[in-house]
């Protein structure tokens, strides 16, 4: 059973943090309905969706993916980068802990799970405003024993490193049968990523099958993989193209109206198996 922890979308959404976008005014009411439709669809994909409380108070509180990243055998709380952003940790941690043994990411360090991204053994991590040398240490110290290395990857032209690159469902030779191979293909790579490189090197990623956003939507690299299905935003119909190209089964929803608030479709939700997880 895969569980996805959300969280309403606070009518406060408009006094939400902002770091490379100018602010534009923010559809409460649209916001809210694309939100219900993303949800829908992790419940259409086989997601349980379980919403924390409602935080009306805490602007960027429906951007749940923040407060923690999620291991089979461990949940670390997140101690986010933005002050304003902190209280929102303890529902998710209060969720959490009905499925996972916790840790917690302490001061001086700061992390935001949007900054972290787990693949197979590896997990790389975002240095950001948001995340900071001591939470990457931190986190490293907390998933060694689970087998995991962690690698820092500087961001700089957006706000997360999930906003530039994300994890796409395990390749297939068969998926890419009369097709070039792709880029760096290896055995030890399960999953490809799907990158913006507008927006980051790709460098750090050599050995994974890299594939790339189209080149006019250089936002596009923010996907939800749930199973074998990548959930993409219908706003950015070109890149959802390249990747129904290559064999993925593909689903979108409307993401337009939290993207103002560099929102992506990973960051409205915490996603993993109630038994046995797999980040996602």
């Amino acid at each position: 059973m895969l569980i996805a922890l959300t969280r309403a979308v606070p009518p406060s959404i408009d006094r939400c943090e902002l770091t490379h976008l100018e602010r534009t005014p923010i559809d409460y009411a649209r916001a809210a309905e694309q939100h219900d439709r993303y949800e829908a669809a992790l419940a259409a994909l086989g997601c349980r969706v379980e919403r924390l409380p409602d935080a009306p108070d805490l602007p960027d509180s429906v951007f749940v993916e923040d407060t923690a990243v999620v291991f089979d055998e461990l949940a670390v709380i997140a101690r986010p980068g933005a002050v304003s952003r902190r209280g929102e940790v303890t529902a998710a941690m209060a969720a959490l802990e009905r499925y996972r043994r916790v840790a917690c990411i302490e001061a001086p360090g700061t992390l935001d799970g949007g900054d972290v991204l787990v693949t197979e053994r590896r997990v790389f991590v975002g240095d950001t405003p948001r995340t900071n040398a001591d939470g990457a240490r931190q986190l490293a110290a907390l998933i060694a024993p689970l087998g995991f290395d962690v690698v820092r990857v500087p961001v700089t032209e957006c706000l997360h490193l999930k906003s530039s690159v994300s994890r796409l469902p395990p390749v297939r030779a068969s998926r890419f049968a009369g097709q070039a191979p792709l880029r760096g293909s290896a055995a030890s790579a399960r999953h490809a990523l799907l990158i913006s490189r507008a927006w980051i090197d790709a460098a750090p990623f050599d050995g994974f099958d890299v594939i790339d956003v189209d080149s006019t939507e250089p936002a596009a690299a923010n996907v939800l993989t749930i199973g074998d299905c990548v959930l993409c935003a219908e706003e950015y119909p070109r890149t959802r193209g390249v990747l129904d190209a290559r064999g993925f089964v593909t689903r979108s929803v409307p993401a337009g109206e939290l993207a103002k608030a560099e929102g992506g479709l990973t960051c409205g939700s915490l996603i993993f198996d109630a038994v046995d997880a797999r980040p996602v």
